[in-house]
């Protein structure tokens, strides 16, 4: 009686599954992180999920998340980019002196002019494109592996942004541009939770267009109560992290500052909270598009077909050469924006930024699920990945461990997830 209700209740479980449907790699990846959180959140004594904390760790992940969305193409194709911290440097670069010498000086543009920032962004895009463009090129059309030719970019990219410098950290940066670098630029309270309940329907609108085309096509769907509560859970993580980042209040200081500078006195009680930042909301841009680019676009089914048979797409009349230019040109933009980002947020350019960010995002997207033979990956795994290696670093800086130690354990995760993921195509007999 007793081995029949248990065989009832596994049997009830396994419909559960899969009626939702759900990626079971994603959810163990979640469910790992939501471990992290925990533990780490126990041994600091609760200071680990304050909104303080996790607001910070939001925007220190975004410059390798953004990365790590361009690195699944990348390795989706079959190849490795070891020169994108690299990149970011001669990115930043490249930025910087555009802000204060080459348009200021050379251009008559006064300090603090509107049109610093974003001529000096297109100039870092410009370069990103340019460079990642060449890189593609050697790969492509020269036939020079793609490990090689990243390497040499790794040591060439690096110092050439030292040149650049003559070694020098450059800034103050233009306010203007400072705003994509976390804390510097929000969108407060009120905003955040306009753009939230947008995400929001957004989301669900998502989810119902995509259920009635599966059904118009005769494809399979989901019953309706599992995509009301995918809905549901999806509603309340975007609504609940807004929450969250909405709970951080803006220092008194800061609020008094803010108020002495429109001519006003900071009444009494007064408090308000941070909300979005505006690298957060870049993320979420790049994410969507990048997942739109991979599921909707030719390009996006080019680079998945190639990964999964180089010679057979070629064979279908798919210029595979000048596809591996493009996904390499997109990683240098990327490269560029994650420059902003990471420069904007230390207000200024230093000989050091990015360094070893390379290993970073390529670490995101392989703990993310993207194959290193190819084939398959996923943006939103890539992402999840930079989260989970933001919040071990983060976790043990807290409790104090030594950064030799640190990046001990990140190497150790780094093969574990490798293997865990070499494990989980055997049983599923993913290729």
């Amino acid at each position: 009686m007793d081995n029949a209700q248990t065989r009832g209740d596994a049997r009830a479980r396994k419909s559960i599954l899969d009626s939702l449907d759900l990626d079971t790699r994603l959810l163990g990846m979640i469910g790992a992180f939501v471990v992290l959180c925990l533990a780490f959140n126990f041994v600091t004594d609760g200071r680990f999920l304050t909104p303080r904390n996790i607001f910070n760790l939001t925007i220190q992940t975004v410059s390798v998340a953004i990365m790590a969305t361009g690195m699944v193409f990348v390795i989706v194709t079959r190849n490795i980019d070891l020169s994108v911290g690299a990149l970011l440097a001669t990115c930043s670069a490249v930025m910087a002196m555009a802000q204060t010498v080459v348009l200021p000086t050379w251009l008559g543009l006064g300090l603090g002019h509107w049109a610093i920032a974003p001529l000096a962004i297109a100039a870092g895009l410009a370069t990103g494109a340019l460079i990642g463009g060449v890189q593609g090129w050697l790969v492509g059309f020269l036939g020079i592996p793609a490990f090689i030719v990243t390497l040499g970019g790794l040591l060439v990219w690096r110092n050439v942004a030292w040149y650049l410098t003559n070694g020098q950290t450059i800034g103050p940066l233009d306010p203007t541009y400072q705003l994509l670098g976390g804390i510097n630029g929000t969108l407060g309270e009120s905003l955040s939770w306009g753009f939230g309940l947008a995400a929001t329907v957004f989301a669900l609108v998502y989810m119902a267009t995509n259920r009635r085309n599966r059904r118009a096509h005769d494809f399979p769907v989901k019953p309706r109560w599992a995509e009301a509560l995918l809905g549901l859970v999806a509603a309340g993580a975007i609504l609940g992290f807004v929450a969250v980042l909405n709970a951080y209040d803006v220092p008194a200081r800061r609020l008094a500052r803010i108020f002495e500078a429109r001519g006003e006195v900071l009444p009494e009680g007064y408090s308000a909270g941070y909300g979005l930042p505006f690298s957060v909301i870049l993320l979420v841009l790049i994410a969507t598009g990048m997942t739109v680019i991979a599921r909707r676009t030719r390009f996006g089914r080019y680079v998945f077909a190639t990964g999964g048979n180089p010679d057979a797409t070629a064979l279908s009349g798919i210029n595979t050469r000048w596809l591996t230019v493009k996904v390499f040109a997109l990683m240098g933009v990327l490269c560029a924006l994650s420059a902003v980002v990471a420069s904007a947020r230390l207000t200024f350019h230093s000989n050091d930024i990015g360094t070893l960010d390379e290993l970073r995002v390529i670490a995101a997207a392989v703990i993310g699920g993207t194959a290193l033979a190819g084939g398959s990956g996923t943006i939103y795994g890539a992402i999840l990945g930079a989260l989970i290696m933001q919040s071990l670093q983060s976790g043990m800086a807290m409790v104090g461990v030594d950064a030799p130690f640190q990046n001990i354990v990140v190497g150790a995760v780094l093969v574990l997830a490798v293997l865990v993921d070499i494990l989980y195509r055997k049983r599923t007999g993913e290729r």
